[in-house]
């Protein structure tokens, strides 16, 4: 057995049995992806450094090959059950022979083999646009997500599923007003460039669809990244993004979106959520390419551009209560401002049943970003000037928005924990060997000791659901939203594969690749482990973005959730007492209020969208459903222009008036702080009022917290003085 240290950024990872025979380098001296001692090093890494030490073993293989069916055809409509019998021949011996010989040879057959597939379908649907007529007056469904579907039994079963789904695209286009002679070439252009994209993947590139699937075998979130793919990532993690501030990840059906940057292009248009899946992208004025079964670099590439041009951009929506099926969204690419990722805040006088308003603030909070230098603060001394503000202008409570808050430094979730607690644990982590580290505020940073209420949603992740478990576990906040955050309460490290291969003197090796490994797991004070289960809310808010769908328990192959014994801390337990009381009041208020029957309604579609994972395909009935949505859409425009001028007086925060005295004018139209600009979007104006219902409900929760509060402290002092 070898020992040795592999630094990997920041950190340094002992590893142990890594490599025991030297490598040895190709006669070109370059070590890339489709090297075997690559493959093998890949599996021995993940076996040896990811958070559960899983040894690559037959019931790890079968998945592992099943990875890579469904990343090459997602849709399971290309590959027949014939070639799934046929591919399991592989099962008995894959893990050997990944580990021992670094084996690609399955890789390569089954693409192979799937390149044959694509051929069969382009021939199949080229043939259709030619020769039939597309008549849409029955009542057959296309079944757009076959994501748990049976593969085709043989050719004509497979045939029935592709007619289904070109009937599907002739359908969109045809709604979309295109006449029949136009359909035809635009679909016949769009199975040739899917085919020439796909017959171009040279060898290295189908090597990584291949790891990758082996990483994402461990858990979803370790991936192995292929030369160009790692610097996708490296640009990603230095916010340039891909040109619309998305973060992306690798789906069964395309890309799908894991999260908006807070300031980027996408998050500003108001048309993309989390959750959504890219399937096709169309530079301005082309046609589209189709990336369902591309891989990530090459899709990143066709969606990142220039400053201030146009991506369209085909995606399915992660949420269906908007539109089913397939809708196309346009883009204009830009940079990402520094000021719109930055804490700002807002000073809310939210009238009271006596007429006497209560002075709130709310701050939001769209990263855990730490800076480098003075000119970049980091969010623990933003967060802190705007309390100190909030507090100078006599704030009595204070709601904290994590709704869009996707995670970021972990050092900064504790120190901005500290702002709220006197000192203690704020977070537990355990290594794969079982060491357990426990990190917190040792020395007193409070800043604010007030009534206080977190706002999450199910995209509140990572370093955002240590911020609120803790505080939820001292009893020091109120926790408000989504029934739980995301629940990812794992660590990852990037890992170069070139370092390890250079240090048995293989040279060349700067191709070899990266590993995102999952190393270490978050754990509450309390000792609850943050992964898969999130944080619970305290008090539920109704919420279209409150689905199952999204969330760590939605992803496959998710390391569990566990328990540490819990961490010694003062409970301040100043939840508890009032909880029932604050939760009956929200509920008749939810119960009544006409923008929660908006929600409401907004679920029920949803849920009967994605229980049926199907649309119409008769034409009259498809008509009818879009009109519906557009009569939905103007009815709810109606009921917020009828709304307008009905909300609080508020003032808008931001660093630059933080140290300023007094306050700014009042808003003219009050937007919460995580207000987007989306006057070209169809679908934003129910969205973005959507979430200003929420925010409202969570000013009233936390001013009712208040009164309870203050109530309580008057009776406490009057049993004083007596």
């Amino acid at each position: 057995m070898n020992r040795f240290l592999v630094i990997a950024g920041s950190l340094v990872i002992a590893m142990t049995g890594i490599a025991t025979t030297r490598p040895t380098a190709p006669p070109s001296g370059e070590i890339k992806s489709t090297s075997p001692d690559v493959v093998r090093l890949t599996a021995e890494v993940l076996e040896h450094s990811q958070f559960a030490h899983h040894r690559l073993d037959d019931e790890l293989a079968a998945k592992f090959l099943d990875r890579y069916l469904n990343a090459l055809d997602g849709s399971r409509t290309l590959f027949f059950q014939s070639d799934q019998d046929e591919f399991a021949l592989f099962r008995h011996s894959l893990a050997e022979n990944t580990r021992r010989e670094g084996d690609l040879s399955p890789a390569r057959l089954i693409f192979k083999r799937y390149l044959l597939r694509l051929d069969q379908r382009a021939a199949f649907v080229t043939a259709a646009l030619q020769t039939q007529t597309f008549d849409f007056g029955g009542h057959d469904r296309y079944q757009y997500d076959r994501t748990d579907a049976p593969r085709p039994r043989d050719l004509t079963t497979a045939q029935g599923l592709w007619q289904q789904q070109l009937r599907g695209e002739y359908l969109v286009e045809k709604l979309n007003g295109k006449a029949p002679a136009e359909i035809v070439k635009t679909l016949t252009a769009r199975q040739a460039r899917m085919i020439q994209t796909i017959k171009n993947f040279d060898d290295g590139e189908v090597s990584e669809i291949y790891l990758n699937a082996l990483a994402h075998v461990y858990d979803p979130h370790s991936d192995y990244f292929g030369p160009e793919e790692a610097q996708n990532f490296s640009i990603a993690m230095n916010l340039s993004l891909v040109g619309i501030g998305a973060t992306l990840e690798a789906g069964d059906s395309g890309c799908k979106i894991r999260e908006l940057v807070p300031g980027g292009p996408a998050a500003r248009s108001g048309k993309l959520q989390p959750g959504d899946c890219i399937v096709s992208v169309a530079q301005d004025g082309k046609e589209p390419i189709d990336i369902a079964n591309m891989p990530l670099s090459r899709a990143v590439e066709l969606i990142r551009g220039a400053k201030g041009t146009t991506v369209e951009l085909t995606i399915v929506p992660g949420n269906p209560s908007v539109e089913a099926g397939r809708k196309t969204v346009r883009i204009v690419r830009d940079e990402i401002k520094l000021e719109q990722q930055q804490a700002k805040a807002q000073i809310v006088d939210l009238p009271g049943a006596d007429g006497q308003p209560t002075r709130l603030g709310v701050i939001d909070l769209p990263s855990f970003y730490e800076g480098a230098d003075r000119a970049h603060r980091s969010a623990t001394a933003d967060v802190g000037r705007l309390i100190q503000k909030l507090k100078a202008e006599g704030v009595r409570g204070i709601v904290l928005d994590l709704r869009r808050n996707g995670g970021g430094s972990l050092e900064e979730a504790i120190h901005l924990t500290g702002l709220f607690i006197r000192r203690g644990p704020v977070v537990q982590t355990r290594g794969p060997a079982g060491d357990i580290e426990i990190s917190g505020e040792d020395n007193s940073s409070q800043l604010y000791s007030g009534p206080l209420v977190v706002l999450t949603s199910r995209f509140s992740a990572s370093a955002s659901e240590i911020l609120a478990g803790a505080l939820q576990d001292y009893g020091r906040a109120l926790i408000v939203g989504d029934s739980s955050t995301f629940g990812k309460g794992t660590v990852q490290s990037i890992l170069p594969l070139a370092p390890i291969l250079k240090q048995y003197g293989v040279t060349g090796a700067d191709n070899a690749g990266e590993l995102k490994v999952t190393i270490r797991k978050f754990y509450r004070p309390s000792g609850a482990s943050t992964q898969l289960q999130g944080v619970k809310a305290d008090i539920v808010i109704p919420s279209t973005s409150d689905l199952n769908e999204i969330g760590e328990s939605a992803m496959k192959d998710p390391l569990p959730w566990d328990t540490l014994p819990s961490a010694r801390f003062a409970k301040e337990n100043r939840v508890e007492p009032v909880l029932e009381a604050l939760r009956a009041k929200s509920a008749r208020r939810v119960a009544t209020g006409n923008g929660f029957a908006w929600i409401r309604s907004e679920i029920a579609f949803g849920k009967q969208s994605r229980a049926t994972k199907s649309v119409s395909l008769n034409e009259v009935e498809r008509r009818d459903e879009k009109d519906q949505l557009k009569a939905r859409q103007k009815t709810r425009e109606h009921e917020l222009a009828g709304q307008s001028g009905k909300t609080p007086r508020a003032y808008e925060i931001t660093l630059k008036d933080a140290d300023t005295p007094g306050l700014p004018p009042p808003l003219t139209q009050q937007p919460s702080p995580t207000k987007v600009a989306a006057e070209s979007a169809e679908d934003d104006a129910s969205s973005e009022s959507d979430r200003e219902v929420i925010m409202n409900e969570a000013e009233r929760i936390l001013a009712d917290y208040i009164g309870m509060e203050e109530k309580a402290a008057a009776v406490e002092f009057s049993i004083s003085r007596k």
